[in-house]
């Protein structure tokens, strides 16, 4: 990565006419795309590297048509001439899923929070309708439209990842309703353009405006798949009432700009909550159950709470029996709580997770409120030079570089005598669940490497409880 630090220098240099003192890298995403940011005097940018051109271009293009129309997104500065490295504006660190999940879930959905998200449906509305209109789709990438392909990869996914590892069923009854509900899809109108991630983590806040990103997936499609993609987020968990005024009030912004028949809009939307919740599934099955990701795990309570209330809640009119039927099994899952994600009854389960402070400390929904959050901030940091910054705390290099300082040792071994003094005192009073975070500034160095060894330090002392690891920022 340092010749592409090297790059972001010139071009940050290129922008401002100056370089820049820092070059830090950003928590890393779900793709291959890594982002990084600079810093000189009063001036700030996110630099991002793709090795996938084609992908690049399509940011860029969209990018540029998207703001012609007075859109929220970065403003593009300088891009090298491979079209792999660029630079582009700092929508700052809060994003709309942040602020969502600070939320109490006990209390009252913040009304100011609401705006945020009625705001970010409003300008849904401008990408859909308004900047479909001249925007040329031959730079879509990978496909230029969401079409019925599209849609059997989906539901494929969630057969092969998730309902064949929790259900069975009866293969050739299943694919006929999978052929019905996208017979069904397919009739809604794809004319518009659909953003394809179109979710909380996506959209950020700036002086309390919604900004957008991450819309290089974006091709031609249906208004529905967007809508679902907010409402039903897993994570988000936003109460269904609210899901539901939010859509009133999304049909509402839409009808100003185009003719709607709002009984097949709804039905066809019931219809692509179902498809995106179960692409979303599998997913979970795939990273959480395959790949042991704890992150993914976490979050099959809540997309199981969403299919649940689609279930009781929903008819869009077609008849796919089989495929009802395997839903209601996979609701019903009793190894996944939603209350205690992961634990085992009877059994104490440590739950080790790694944050960020940039992000807040993260909340416990076991509902027991028992553990420990213990600050890396003080520990040597690896992430203040240069040569370590595009590592984390579970790379030998960085092991390396934290195992044998003194102050790390001694924070280890305090913490761990703590933490034993409470698994000693669960155990022995029948208790299932315990909570130790480790926080640092970026979440991906310190913390992540005391987590670490933390959870393998107790899995050697405690060979009989379930220990559980998370790293919030680094996946």
């Amino acid at each position: 990565m340092n010749s592409n630090t090297e790059i972001l220098r010139r071009l940050f240099y290129q922008w401002t006419g100056n370089y820049p003192g820092d070059v830090i890298p950003l928590p890393p995403s779900g793709s291959q795309r890594k982002y990084f940011r600079l810093n000189a005097g009063d001036k700030s940018a996110i630099g991002a590297w793709n090795p996938v051109v084609e992908e690049n271009e399509a940011f860029l293009y969209f990018s540029g048509h998207f703001r012609k129309h007075g859109l929220h997104v970065p403003e593009i500065y300088e891009v090298d001439a491979r079209k792999e490295v660029y630079l582009m504006e700092d929508l700052g660190d809060t994003s709309l899923f942040t602020l969502t999940g600070k939320r109490d879930p006990s209390a009252e959905f913040p009304p100011e929070l609401v705006d945020l998200y009625s705001a970010s449906l409003k300008e849904l509305v401008r990408f859909q309708v308004v900047a479909c209109k001249d925007l040329d789709y031959s730079f879509c990438y990978p496909y230029p439209t969401f079409d019925a392909r599209s849609m059997k990869w989906d539901l494929n996914y969630f057969k092969y990842y998730f309902l064949k590892l929790h259900a069975d069923f009866h293969e050739g009854k299943l694919e006929n309703d999978f052929h019905t509900l996208v017979d069904f899809l397919s009739k809604a109108n794809a004319g518009y353009f659909m953003y394809r991630d179109f979710q909380s983590r996506n959209i950020f806040i700036k002086n309390n405006v919604p900004y957008f990103i991450d819309y290089q997936g974006g091709r031609k499609g249906p208004l529905q798949y967007d809508v679902a993609s907010l409402l039903f987020q897993v994570k988000a968990d936003l109460p269904f009432e609210l899901r539901e005024t939010l859509l009133d009030e999304y049909i509402s912004e839409l009808e100003q700009l185009i003719a709607v028949d709002k009984e097949s809009l709804k039905k066809h939307y019931y219809g692509f909550v179902l498809i995106r919740l179960l692409q979303v599934l599998g997913a979970y099955g795939y990273r959480g159950i395959l790949e042991k990701k704890p992150h993914f795990l976490a979050s099959i309570p809540f997309a199981l709470k969403n299919l649940r209330w689609w279930l009781a809640n929903t008819d869009p009119g077609i008849d796919i029996p089989e495929l009802k039927k395997a839903l209601e099994k996979l609701s019903v899952l009793e190894q996944y709580s939603l209350n205690d994600p992961g634990n085992t009854p009877g059994v104490l389960t440590v739950n080790i997770k790694s944050f960020s402070y940039r992000q807040g400390i993260p909340s416990d929904r076991s509902g027991n409120g028992g553990g420990f959050v213990f600050d890396c901030r003080a520990l040597p940091n690896p992430g203040r030079e240069e040569r370590y910054r595009a590592f984390n705390g579970k790379d030998q290099i960085i092991i390396d570089y934290l195992k044998d300082k003194p102050e790390v040792i001694d924070f280890l071994e305090n913490t761990e005598q703590l933490v034993s003094r409470s698994v000693d005192n669960y155990l022995s009073r029948g208790f299932t669940g315990l909570s130790v975070y480790f926080g640092c500034t970026g979440g991906q160095h310190r913390s992540v490497y005391c987590t670490e060894t933390m959870a393998k330090r107790l899995m050697e002392r405690y060979p009989d409880i379930k220990i559980i690891v998370e790293h919030l920022i680094f996946n």
